[in-house]
Formats: C-alpha cells, structure tokens, sequence
C-alpha cells in the first residue's frame, strides 16, 4: 500500500475556499464589521507584508470567538455539501480516485477547518489532517486547538500519525510554499500537477 498526502485549498479546489465558509459561517453582523476592519490587513497581505497565518488567526478570532460550534459544524455540513463540489479539480479527483483504485491509503492535509473537510471527506473515504478550533463548553474561542495546519506543521502532524517507512511509496500534492515541507516527505511529489524530478 502507498500513502497519497492531498493538499486541499489550490490543489484538489481551484481557489481558496476558507473566506467562502467565513461568509457562510459568521454572522451578518459580523462579515460587515469585519470587511472595513481587516481591509488593512488584507491589503498587508497581499502586498507580502502580513503572514497569512497572522491574518487567518485574526479573522477566525473575530468571526468565530463565542459562536455556539453547533452553529458552525452545521454550516460546515452545508458548505461541504452545496459549495465545495462546485469548486473541485477534476484532474485532482482522478488522481484521488487512482489512488483509491489501487488501495492507497489517501489523507487530505489542510490548513483548512474540520468543520467542512471532515464531512466531505468522509464522503469520499478519505482521511483527514488539518487545522481544528478550541472549544470552551459549548462555545467556539476563536483561538486555534494547537498550530495552524500549515508549512512544517502539516509535515509533523503526518509523521506523528504514520509510519511512512511502512508504506510502499509516499506521493504528495500540493500548489503553494506552505505545502513544501509535507512535499519533501515524498518520494513522489506533484506540484501544481507537475511531477517534481
């Protein structure tokens, strides 16, 4: 059996999908604060001066602190279900499906929430890594539960959960920097949908 790691936001999408759940996911309220707030730091962002980690934090923070995570898991059942088929690489799904075909063990790493990976993953039968939020009660805290699923983190978190020596061969996908650290685990490593030699 081999190990096929999947990128999700980029590499199995065509876009970035985690402003979309936002938009989904918080309050009215919220996403009209939010829009003149993180104008700055969106602006910061995309001029290479603001990390995207940074601002990520930032805007869950402010869309998700004290939101019942009822409410949240809900809009993520939704959105994996009315958004994300909408927005999937064919390409990207056939790769999967080959893998699948041939008894590969197939694991989504994401930075992306659990909200929406988790149910569409479990769709496909597939496994998942990625980022999750803490919960105090029954109340979102905005805060992350641990780091970002991203860069290095994404490459300790498959090596803490599999032996990749027990693995045929291990294959990756990914289209941006922070999926290079998961890429070097790979003997095979597709960037952009271009083997890396």
């Amino acid at each position: 059996m081999n190990l096929a790691l999947f990128d999700f936001d980029g590499t199995i999408t065509t876009r970035e999908t985690m402003s979309d759940f936002m938009r989904l996911a918080a309050t009215p309220l919220r996403r009209a604060l939010g829009i003149p707030v993180f104008a700055p730091m969106l602006a910061g962002y995309k001029m290479g001066l603001v990390a995207g980690t940074t601002i990520r934090q930032a805007v869950t923070a402010f869309g998700f602190r004290g939101v019942p995570a009822t409410r949240v898991h809900a809009a993520g059942d939704r959105f994996a279900i009315e958004y994300i088929p909408g927005v999937l690489r064919p390409e990207a799904m056939q790769r999967i499906a080959l893998h699948q075909a041939r008894g590969d063990k197939v694991v989504v790493v994401s930075g992306g929430f659990d909200f929406y990976l988790a149910p569409w993953c479990r769709q496909r039968g597939l496994e998942l890594i990625c980022s999750t939020l803490e919960t105090r009660g029954e109340r979102l805290t905005g805060r992350y539960l641990g780091a970002q699923c991203i860069g290095e983190e994404k490459a300790r978190r498959v090596r803490e959960r599999y032996d990749l020596a027990a693995y045929g061969q291990c294959y990756a996908y990914g289209d941006t920097h922070e999926d290079e650290a998961m890429l070097a685990l790979a003997q095979r490593k597709f960037y952009r949908g271009v083997e890396r030699t």
